[in-house]
């Protein structure tokens, strides 16, 4: 059996969850603290917990934050056939995607995979034309809040939106999957870095840990090498380009004196990747 709780306490708790009612807590911090008290007091788990933070988190975050960069969308061209467009589709298992026309700047529409099924069923690809199944693309700025962004997917059913930056040019995409990961949690391993830190590098092993999105710039920096970030931004967004797909975990690809291995991916981009130099 549990040991009671100290009476004494318990109403120093309850006296605190008083002030939430009566306008208070005063700030995040003194919320988050009597959650994390809440916890430890046994009135919900660890994972109710974590919940709570990120709806908290979701409030505060900026799509940008969030967003698949433009280097790692998988796409489809406007001009591509159903014979063209089913391999990516295959590859990906994605299922929406961005339509682009001459470039990944023009966003045309989005395709859903489970359209082109009836081309296959009633044998008519050569009857395809995209235009008849296309949908409108969802647009959002980069500074939308995720939790504005949320609501939007809700009231619209969009799963999909475009990012685009202050100038108009498209800087990526996020899934309403992607927004509710914020709140319910990803998976994690033994491998994940602190929040804010791109490259880890472990002497004894003599390799890296990288993460997909850090600037290419920031990796040439800490490796003292001169990969261009003309096409790309991230090393996620290179490494994708070198493989020609998004890759799966456990593969990879060289370049220079690079080995690059994929430590954790879904299907949509990169998450982590173990770099190690030829001596």
């Amino acid at each position: 059996m549990g040991t009671a709780p100290d009476p004494s306490s318990q109403k120093s708790w309850l006296d605190r969850l008083g002030q939430v009612f009566l306008g208070e807590p005063k700030d995040r911090e003194e919320l988050v603290e009597i959650l994390h008290d809440a916890q430890e007091r046994n009135l919900f788990d660890l994972g109710a917990l974590a919940m709570i933070e990120g709806v908290l988190q979701v409030s505060e975050l900026r799509v940008r934050d969030i967003m698949v960069p433009r280097s790692q969308m998988v796409v489809v061209e406007e001009e591509h056939s159903v014979q063209e467009m089913l391999p990516i589709i295959i590859e990906s298992a994605h299922s929406r995607f961005p339509v682009i026309g001459d470039s990944r700047d023009e966003v045309v529409g989005v395709l859903l995979a489970k359209d082109l099924l009836r081309y296959f069923v009633e044998d008519n690809r050569e009857e395809f034309n995209i235009e008849d199944i296309l949908r409108p693309a969802f647009i959002v700025p980069e500074s939308k809040r995720l939790n504005i962004l949320l609501n939007e997917f809700r009231n619209s059913r969009n799963h999909m939106a475009i990012i685009v930056d202050e100038y108009g040019g498209v800087s990526g995409l996020v899934t309403i999957e992607d927004v509710l990961e914020q709140i319910v949690g990803d998976i994690t391993d033994e491998h994940d870095l602190e929040e804010d830190q791109y490259i880890t590098y472990s002497e004894e092993d003599n390799y890296a840990l990288v993460k997909g999105l850090t600037p290419i710039e920031d990796f040439n920096e800490f490796f003292e090498t001169t990969f261009e970030d003309d096409e790309f931004d991230t090393i996620g967004g290179l490494v994708t380009h070198l493989f020609g797909r998004v890759p799966k975990r456990g593969e990879s690809v060289g370049k220079r004196e690079f080995t690059f291995e994929v430590v954790r991916a879904d299907s949509r981009r990169l998450h982590l990747l173990k770099v190690t130099r030829a001596e």
